[in-house]
C-alpha cells in the first residue's frame, strides 16, 4: 500500500441557516480518518445535483425529508477522486488509488449528504463496501454525475420494460437527468421522442440522439403529435421533470400496456403520478418509481462512458462557487450537470 500526506484541516461548504436562505460557505474543519471497514476519498470533484439544493434549503420538508445531524452540515453525494487511506478489514478491496459511493433499499442504509457527511469537502470518509472503482477512461467530472443522474436514468430506462425498436418519450429531455436519459435509452437501442422547450434544447437533444424533438413552448397539444409520431403511443414514459405538468401529460403519451416511470421528484407534495383509474384499467397502464441504482447497476452505468456511448454534458465551476450555481439551478440557468471542482 502506498503512502500519502494527509493534512489534518480541509476545506467544507457547510451549511448555514434554513429554508430559501440557507446559505453553505466553505470552511475550515478537520479531516477524519477512516475506521474499520472505511475509506478516505481526496475528493477532486462533486457534482450538485438538484436533490442536494433541495436538502440544502429544506424544499423537501413537508416530506418529512431533511438534512440530519450526523452530515454536520456537508451535504453532496457525486463525488470522485482517489482513495488515501484503507480502515482494517477493507484492505482487500481497495488499495490507497481509486473512488464514488452507494445500495439501495437496506433499511439501515447511509445517504451521502442525508444522513451521513456528503461530499462538498476534499477528505470524505466512505464506506467501502459501498463505494464504486472508477474505471479507465472516465473522468472524475464525468464520474461523479454518473453515479448519481447517470445511473438514476439508467435504471429508470430499465424500469421503462422498453424493448429495442420502439419508443420512450423523455418529458424535460434537455435537462440534468434527461439528456442521460436521451443517451441511455439511445445506446440501449430504443427509439427516443425528446420533449423540452427552445432551439438551444432542440438542438441539444438531437445531437445526443433523440429522434424526434417536440418543443412544448410550440405545440399546442403534445399528445397527438406523439401519437403522430408513433402510431398507438409510446411503450414508455420517463419523467424526469419534476413538474405537475409533466406528470398529468405522462398517461396521455401511452399506448395500452405501456409504463411510466416516475423519476422527477416535485417539491409540492399534492403533484401525484397515477391516472384515472378507468383508464389506467382499460389501457392496463403500468407505473413505477425508479431511484438510482444498486452498485452493479453503477458499474454498467460507467461502462457506457467508458465505452464512448455516453457522456454528461457539464457546468463547472469551484466548491467555492457552491451557493452561485445553486442559485443558477433554481432558475434553470444550468446546461446538463453541475461539477464543481474540490481538490486542487
Amino acid at each position: 500500500m502506498g503512502s500519502v500526506d494527509i493534512p489534518s484541516k480541509q476545506s467544507a461548504a457547510v451549511r448555514e441557516g434554513t429554508g430559501e436562505s440557507a446559505k453553505a460557505p466553505v470552511k475550515q474543519i478537520d479531516v477524519r480518518m477512516p475506521g474499520a471497514g472505511e475509506i478516505l476519498i481526496k475528493v477532486n470533484w462533486t457534482g450538485l445535483c438538484a436533490s442536494d439544493k433541495s436538502l440544502i434549503h429544506d424544499e423537501w420538508k413537508d416530506f418529512g425529508v431533511a438534512m440530519q445531524d450526523a452530515t454536520k452540515g456537508i451535504a453532496g453525494h457525486e463525488g470522485a477522486g482517489v482513495v488515501v487511506a484503507v480502515g482494517e478489514g477493507a484492505e482487500s478491496r481497495w488499495k490507497v488509488r481509486s473512488t464514488g459511493t452507494d445500495e439501495v433499499h437496506c433499511t439501515a442504509q447511509k445517504n451521502s449528504g442525508f444522513s451521513a457527511e456528503g461530499t462538498f469537502q476534499e477528505y470524505l470518509v466512505a464506506d467501502a463496501r459501498y463505494s464504486s472503482k472508477i474505471p479507465d477512461g472516465v473522468k472524475d467530472e464525468e464520474a461523479g454525475p454518473i453515479m448519481c443522474g447517470g445511473v438514476t436514468a439508467y435504471v429508470a430506462c430499465k424500469r421503462s420494460s422498453v424493448k429495442p425498436g420502439q419508443w420512450i418519450v423523455l418529458p424535460g429531455a434537455g435537462g440534468g437527468l434527461g439528456h442521460f436519459a436521451v443517451q441511455y435509452a439511445r445506446a440501449m437501442g430504443m427509439r427516443v421522442i425528446a420533449i423540452d422547450g427552445g432551439d438551444a434544447k432542440r438542438d441539444l437533444c438531437k445531437k445526443l440522439g433523440a429522434e424526434v424533438f417536440i418543443d412544448y413552448t410550440a405545440t399546442s397539444d403534445i399528445a397527438a403529435e406523439v401519437m403522430k409520431v408513433t402510431g398507438a403511443g409510446a411503450h414508455g414514459v420517463l419523467v424526469t421533470a419534476a413538474t405537475k405538468q409533466a406528470y398529468d401529460m405522462a398517461p396521455g403519451l401511452l399506448r395500452p400496456n405501456g409504463t411510466v416511470v416516475v423519476v422527477g421528484l416535485p417539491k409540492d407534495p399534492s403533484v401525484v403520478a397515477g391516472a384515472p383509474p378507468i383508464m389506467m384499467a382499460l389501457r392496463r397502464l403500468n407505473f413505477v418509481g425508479s431511484v438510482v441504482g444498486s452498485l452493479k447497476d453503477v458499474e454498467e452505468a460507467l461502462d457506457f462512458t467508458a465505452r464512448g456511448l455516453v457522456h454528461p454534458i457539464l457546468s463547472k465551476g469551484k466548491l467555492t462557487e457552491l451557493d452561485d450555481f445553486m442559485e443558477k439551478m433554481s432558475k434553470g440557468q444550468l446546461p446538463g450537470r453541475a461539477v464543481l471542482q474540490v481538490a486542487a
